[in-house]
């Protein structure tokens, strides 16, 4: 759950610092990280869905080695 909970706040951070994504992009995905984080989402599943939320994630996810 640790390892798991350090993922989500890489991404968040990830997210946060991203250039290419807009505020309104920015504050739809942390919004929806936070949901999925209440309902404890499997991992693949939530990247999935976070990729699907916009094409400009998937680079992140990437780059963070989780897809």
């Amino acid at each position: 759950m640790k390892a798991h909970k350090e993922k989500l706040e890489k991404i968040k951070d990830a997210i946060k610092n991203s250039k290419s994504l807009s505020e309104e992009e920015k504050s739809n995905s942390l919004k929806h990280i936070e949901e999925w984080r209440l309902e404890d989402k499997a991992e693949g599943l939530f990247y999935e869905e976070l990729a699907n939320i916009s094409d400009k994630l998937k680079p992140i996810l990437k780059e963070l080695g989780l897809i």
